[in-house]
């Protein structure tokens, strides 16, 4: 009886346990020999340190100042000088985003709910002839049009600019819009303005909904789109307005337009029409050629602007705290890929992993779980740095006199979380370049090779080179750090020279994890075929 129990207990001790108890003695394992190391926990104190220390410097090394607008013999910011030290003004929007908000305004208040039609009859324009670095002046100008010159109908609860919007307008590229709130869009029928083609325009306010209206010949309307503009007063302001965009290449332009038939509630020859010309301060950052105006003859309105009422894009100029936080993080993911490379070069270097291979025969789980463990404490050290650095850079590049770009909450918490997968994803790949190499020096001068030279490179590169390398190297993975807008209603070169990275976030990260899955798999491969 006593051999039948002893047999059947050296059964059940012999039985191997189940491979989740396995894989998580090896997890447990690879997570404590990290912990008890005490060069590692440094090494990661260190890139931490490093992330704020770098930061810091490149936040408080940058102080803005400049004039905006001509200089007079008074001096900057005297009486009636044009010449404003210091960063521009750039207004926000509804929802806290950049905003450009210039145009020519012809309004009247609207209580209650209510319609106004108008037909634009013409719509021409200058453009810019001086170079870049000139105040524009309508003494250089040739006749044209920006694609995203704007006119037609608007409502609005302020003039004050940044306030909430919508418009229903004609544009010479892009044929009828309705657009609210700066970053909203949405197309009509296509075509433009011209003698033989004028465009009805129509808008119309019901409580907080507010709905644009487009026709051929002012008998057949069709929606083009609505919005519910929240909170939206009882009285508003309604009225006209035009404005005409820099061109893709920089150049100010100015438009004016020509509307009759203009209606409100059915009503024509409406009376208590006002002129506001709507941002033309020179401490505005965006560029226009020239001041509004605005003439009325009868039922005929002449309108003409400067300016654009959209996203605000690189044209807001200013910094941006991840701009700042590149650098830091640069610097701390050379300390963590020193970490990374130490976590299995130390092994084979003191063989060591002849151990760790007898006691676990699966040498893939033992990769596996040194790569979880790598990648989760490296992600938690990217992305606390980030939330140092972000904040911290703000607060300094504000300090310093710097206009700094703002981003919503969503933006940050993208910037924060994709830096810690940008180091994560980084970690894991040189943790298989280890593995491959098995020489502590190796497995670092190749993860610097491969994660950190492309992106030094390019930023001291063109669009060209730059390009290139931040899509299809690892660097393509730093597009994380992107917050400079786009939009799809503002022409403007979106290149590398000029702050945009030239893949999406998802995207840049796409690339890299191709390069760590790569790593990885070669990795793996050879864990299993070569001695230990």
């Amino acid at each position: 009886m006593s051999a039948a129990v002893s047999t059947s207990a050296a059964r059940r001790s012999s039985t191997p346990p189940p491979s989740g108890d396995r894989w998580g003695r090896v997890l447990r394992s690879e997570w404590t020999k990290f912990r008890t190391v005490r060069g590692w926990m440094i090494g990661l104190l260190s890139a931490l340190a490093l992330c704020a220390t770098f930061t810091f410097l490149v936040a408080n090394g940058s102080h803005e100042g400049g004039c905006f607008g001509p200089p007079s013999a008074s001096g900057p910011n005297s009486p009636g000088s044009d010449c404003y030290t210091g960063h521009p003004f750039v207004p926000t929007g509804p929802s806290g985003e950049a905003v450009a908000d210039s145009y020519q305004f012809v309004d009247r208040p609207l209580t209650g709910n209510g319609t106004l039609t108008a037909r634009v009859t013409s719509l021409t324009g200058l453009i810019s002839t001086n170079p870049r670095n000139e105040a524009p002046s309508l003494a250089n100008t040739r006749p044209g049009l920006a694609a995203w010159a704007k006119a037609g109908l608007m409502i609005t609860p302020s003039t004050r600019q940044g306030s909430p919007y919508a418009a229903v307008m004609t544009t010479p590229g892009h044929g009828i819009r309705f657009q609210h709130d700066y970053t909203h869009d949405e197309p009509g029928q296509p075509g433009s303005v011209s003698a033989s083609g004028p465009r009805w325009l129509r808008l119309t306010r019901f409580g907080d909904t507010v709905t644009g209206y487009d026709s051929l010949g002012g008998g057949r309307w069709t929606e083009v789109g609505s919005t519910r503009l929240a909170a939206l007063p009882a009285t508003v302001d309604v009225g006209l307005f035009v404005t005409s965009p820099v061109t893709y290449d920089g150049a100010p332009s100015q438009a004016t337009a020509i509307l009759d038939h203009v209606t409100l509630n059915g009503h024509p020859g409406v009376s208590g029409w006002g002129s506001h010309p709507i941002g033309n301060d020179p401490r505005n950052y965006y560029p226009t050629l020239g001041a509004g105006s605005y003439q009325r003859v009868g039922d005929l309105f002449r309108l003409t602007g400067s300016g654009d009422i959209a996203a605000a894009v690189a044209l807001a100029g200013g910094d941006t705290a991840s701009t700042c936080l590149l650098l830091g993080l640069s610097v701390a993911l050379i300390a963590l890929i020193v970490v990374a490379a130490m976590f299995i070069t130390g092994e084979y270097r003191r063989g060591l992993i002849r151990t760790t291979f007898t006691a676990t025969p699966h040498r893939r789980h033992v990769l596996a779980a040194k790569a979880l463990v790598i990648g989760t404490i490296t992600f938690a050290i990217g992305a606390l740095g980030a939330a140092v650095g972000v904040p911290l850079g703000n607060h300094l590049l504000a300090s310093n006199g710097n206009y700094v770009f703002p981003a919503s909450t969503l933006t940050i918490g993208r910037i924060i979380l994709g830096s810690g997968a940008l180091v994560a994803l980084t970690a894991v790949a040189v943790l298989a370049l280890g593995t491959i190499l098995r020489r502590s020096a190796g497995a670092v001068t190749a993860g610097i090779i491969v994660f950190i030279v492309p992106y030094l490179i390019g930023s001291m590169s063109g669009d060209g080179a730059g390009t290139w390398l931040f899509r299809f190297t690892p660097a393509a993975g730093f597009s994380v750090l992107g917050i400079l807008p786009r939009s799809a209603t503002v022409s403007y070169p979106y290149t590398f020279a000029n702050g945009y990275y030239p893949v999406s976030p998802l995207a840049g990260l796409a690339v890299l994890c191709l390069y760590t899955a790569g790593a990885l798999g070669v990795a793996a491969l050879l864990v299993t075929r070569r001695d230990a």
